[in-house]
């Protein structure tokens, strides 16, 4: 039996154009001479839609494109993810594979288990479907899963315990090939337990097992494609391309060995965080970025995932230097924009903050030099971008980081201004292995910028370590807190840290929630991120 798994990146909404595309991969499929075709989790729709779905008239259009699928089977039998509406349930709505056979809808496989942890929260749409189903063509007994309903096979979903195990039940049916449509957003290093994931189920229900991932950037996710086929031993036999779209044929019958090539792990972070922004601005129709380029790590590397993401000539760089930036800082942004080739605004800033100064003496008068006049320059900043965003068209990218963001080491309406955060989720750790990743093979990012200790530059001789532990000391209760959810003294343990400093960092996590909320959105690529996801209270005394 040869299978056409059609890996592709849809637009949220777009239910016409995605159907096209759905219909150009089909004939592409004819063209092959498959049996089967095979797409990804709520193709049609695009996934996650969220409260689209609340609208009667969207599920009545995606009832609609789903029968141009319908028309379009003749001689195929294809498994589309889509919605349907559930009659007579609470919810109302199935998320569903529809499975179609020579211009026929054979029926629906619903999807049994709903995450609603992390990023997903399925069940405020859709009802549990009810029953494992599988169907036969060519000779075959062909089971078909969602995403989610493979997972706790593998007893490795930490957040919750469902009642029931869809692959133990679909084992009873004696499956000859499982077919999974799943829409599994990207996080760092996700890829290995995806792969372990499935291979469980394949060595369970002993036979092959076929996953069509969807693939590109919806808002905050990125969704990294990768589908793959596995044989009934679990081993992997092929796999689609990483964040691009891509299309295979699976010859069930096939015993060929096959090399998978290995994957880089850095590579793909990068590469999720590129496409992130791109598929932000392709499905918003926007083209140009702008940003602030101070000499430092961050947006350093910022402006190279921009570059990468939108090109050079749709980026613009502005340098808005006080009177405690270093020289060394301005020399570094000048030769970071010379070797991306985009062009540099330099606009300094030092007569408008001495303005305010002026301005603000009579209340400042006899008050140390503090936050206050630090946060300044930054909103002075935060003014510029936006001003330069609304007059030029371009969309202001922050470059704060996660590390940054866990420890309120921002300034509200100054750096933290606008339409999208590129390092929102990566750590200031990570800030440092990507910017040396990027200088692989040549000097993107000039050396002194990697080598010169970080600092925010808004007082004299300012470094973050002033007020910060070093990040190997914040990234370490960020990840033991934050991700992987431990108290306090199971970091302390896990990390040999001093007590009172990791009670210290908790606090900070806390106390900066109220930033967070007020900060733009930004790219997901770890387990737990600050936005999406993640709900804490602003006011509340629980440290941890």
């Amino acid at each position: 039996m040869l299978v056409f798994v059609a890996q592709l990146n849809p637009i949220i909404g777009d239910l016409k154009g995605n159907t096209d595309k759905i219909l150009e991969y089909v004939q592409k499929a004819k063209q092959a001479k498959v049996d089967v075709v095979l797409f990804s989790e709520s193709v049609i729709a695009g996934y996650p839609s969220e409260d689209l779905l609340l609208y009667n008239h969207f599920i009545e259009e995606l009832e609609k494109q789903l029968e141009r699928v319908v028309e379009a089977s003749k001689d195929l039998f294809i498994v589309v993810g889509t919605v349907r509406k559930a009659k007579g349930k609470e919810k109302g709505l199935y998320n569903t594979a529809a499975v179609i056979c020579n211009q026929k809808l054979l029926g629906y496989k619903d999807k049994t288990l709903l995450p609603t942890y992390n990023v997903f929260d399925e069940r405020r749409y859709f009802e549990p479907g009810e029953e494992e189903k599988v169907w036969e063509y060519k000779g075959k007994k062909i089971g078909v899963s969602i995403c989610e309903d493979v997972w706790e096979h593998a007893n490795e979903v930490k957040f919750t315990r469902y009642a029931k195990d869809p692959v133990l039940d679909l084992k009873k049916l004696k499956p000859d090939i499982l077919l999974n449509l799943s829409g599994s957003p990207y996080y760092y290093q996700k890829l290995d337990l995806r792969l372990k994931i499935f291979a469980k189920t394949a060595q369970t229900l002993k036979c092959p097992v076929i996953m069509c991932n969807q693939v590109g950037g919806n808002d905050q996710l990125v969704f990294d494609g990768y589908s793959f086929w596995l044989d009934s031993n679990g081993k992997l036999i092929r796999r689609a391309k990483g964040f691009a779209e891509d299309s295979f044929i699976v010859d069930t019958e096939e015993k060929k060995e096959t090399v998978i090539e290995t994957i880089d792990p850095l590579e793909d972070l990068y590469k999720a965080l590129v496409l992130g922004i791109k598929d932000y601005f392709r499905k918003l129709k926007l083209k140009k970025a702008c940003l602030g380029l101070s000499g430092g790590i961050d947006s350093a590397l910022a402006l190279c995932i921009a570059v990468d993401a939108l090109g050079a000539e749709n980026v613009l760089a502005i340098n808005m230097p006080s009177r405690f930036s270093s020289l060394q800082g301005i020399e570094d942004s000048k030769e970071i924009a010379e070797n991306l080739k985009v062009e540099l605004m330099d606009i300094p800033i030092d007569h408008m903050f001495q303005d305010f100064l002026n301005l603000l003496s009579p209340i400042f008068y006899g008050k140390p030099f503090s936050e206050a006049e630090e946060n300044l320059q930054a909103r002075i900043r935060g003014t510029i971008l936006m001003a330069i965003s609304n007059k030029l068209g371009y969309i202001v990218l922050s470059t704060g980081n996660k590390s940054e963001m866990a420890m309120g080491y921002m300034t509200l309406y100054g750096d933290m201004c606008g339409g999208l955060d590129v390092l929102l989720d990566v750590s200031k750790l990570q800030v440092y292995e990507l910017s040396k990743w990027i200088n692989r093979k040549k000097e993107i990012i000039p050396d002194s910028i990697i080598q010169k200790p970080p600092s925010a530059e808004l007082r004299a001789n300012q470094k973050d370590q002033d007020t910060l532990p070093p990040y190997e000391i914040v990234d370490a209760v960020l990840e033991g807190y934050v991700e992987d959810h431990l108290s306090s003294d199971q970091i302390i343990n896990k990390f040999n840290l001093k007590p009172e400093i990791v009670k210290e960092l908790i606090e900070r996590i806390h106390l900066a929630e109220y930033k967070r909320r007020q900060g733009p959105p930004g790219i997901i690529v770890t387990k737990k991120s600050f936005t999406k996801g993640r709900f804490f209270p602003i006011a509340q005394g629980w440290k941890g």
